[in-house]
């Protein structure tokens, strides 16, 4: 059979690792240093090492990546998408709340390269936890890189100090992450989303251009319970909406976040940020992703397109099943009705299904918004076929 174009990508034959092998995972995050974690990697021979790899902002990229035995990634996307399309790099299809239960099992590693700043009673991670913590309670051993230049946003606890062999210094500052400046219909389309909001709810949203337009737009006091987190935030705080303490498993922005959250604890471990019991309490979780394009039946695509990766799973899947068993909350999918000179609404994906349909409630463009619960699929698709005219 031959397999289209459009997925080809995802389709590399999995390489199981031998015994013999070492299985390193690289931390992620705009924490990354690839000089200081290529300098970490040269303790190992190259052709006895499957590298793990997680979310790799542009410019993170570790050099190198063909001389490994084998590289696999939890994170698609970002400076990962040409290596992904060539097939030098493997994309787990996996979401993120996910993640820990691999690190336990089929991808354990035995060694997880990471920053780390000394604190009493041991080291913190800096400015991402996520997946990393998992990654030691399945027994990796630490290859810590201290970084001076970072912010210590880990809210803990402490890694024991036995835990960790420093084997590096690093004073590099964290990346500085730009998710693009909302245009008018990005607006457009936030001021409908804002509308669905209630004071008080606890707030995910995708960053980039409609995430940030959305937290701009926002009037009344709400929480953030979402998988990263922006500059956005900080003003959201500055404006006095902000309840209590903002959760993420990553940050990433620029100076702006990287000054305001030390002190804070706003980065977490995944079981907590991505605990599918926990987003489904209280208070109202209005999850607010976009996609690169969603079918009429309401199944979205956030991964790739015309044959290329985009972007990952992520916790895309996570945020939407949990908002959908919140009482009072929303899973909402917002996105302008044309992405360049293409509709983003379609009759078939052009990648693998990201999140299904019945994890959607609300569809908002800048044209309106189609309230999908409770119907079934001709009403669905009748609805979704109306916001597209």
């Amino acid at each position: 059979m031959t397999v289209p174009k459009v997925f080809r990508y995802r389709y590399h034959q999995p390489v199981p690792p031998p015994s013999a092998r070492t299985r390193v995972a690289v931390a992620d995050g705009v924490g990354g240093d690839p000089a200081a974690a290529a300098q970490a990697l040269e303790r190992f021979d190259p052709v006895s090492v499957d590298l793990l790899l997680g979310w790799v902002p542009d410019g993170q990229l570790l050099p190198g990546l063909e001389r490994y035995a084998d590289v696999a990634t939890v994170m698609g996307g970002f400076a990962l998408r040409g290596p992904i399309d060539r097939g030098a790099v493997r994309y787990v299809t996996v979401r993120l709340g996910a993640v820990p239960a691999l690190l336990g099992g089929p991808l354990r590693p035995d060694v997880l390269v990471a920053p780390v700043a000394p604190v009493d009673g041991g080291f913190l991670l800096t400015t991402e936890s996520a997946w990393l913590r998992a990654a030691i309670d399945a027994g990796a051993e630490v290859h810590g890189i201290e970084r001076r230049g970072l912010p210590v946003l880990d809210a803990g606890p402490p890694i024991p100090a036995e835990r960790v062999r420093v084997v590096g210094q690093s004073s590099a500052p964290a990346t500085q992450v730009r998710w693009g400046e909302p245009q008018d219909v990005h607006r457009a389309v936030a001021e409908r989303v804002v509308s669905l909001i209630p004071e008080g709810a606890r707030v995910q949203y995708g960053p980039g251009p409609v995430g940030t337009a959305v937290i701009d737009a926002i009037d009344r006091p709400v929480h953030v319970d979402t998988g990263m987190l922006s500059d956005a935030v900080v003003e959201l705080d500055r404006r006095g909406l902000l309840l209590g303490r903002a959760y993420a498993p990553y940050s990433g922005g620029t100076d702006v976040l990287y000054d305001w959250a030390p002190g804070r604890a706003v980065v977490d471990r995944v079981e907590h940020t991505h605990d599918p019991v926990r987003l489904a309490g209280e208070p109202p979780l209005i999850a607010v992703n976009t996609a690169l394009e969603i079918d009429l039946d309401g199944q979205v695509n956030v991964e790739a397109v015309g044959g290329s990766a985009v972007a990952g799973i992520g916790g895309h899947p996570d945020y939407a099943f949990g908002a959908t068993r919140s009482v009072g909350g929303l899973s909402i999918v917002a996105l302008p009705t044309e992405r360049g000179p293409h509709r983003t609404l379609v009759e078939r994906l052009a990648a693998p299904v990201t999140t299904p349909s019945h994890d959607i409630d609300v569809v908002v463009t800048e044209h309106g918004t189609a309230d999908l619960r409770g119907l079934d699929r001709a009403g669905r698709r009748a609805a979704l076929a109306a916001l597209w005219r």
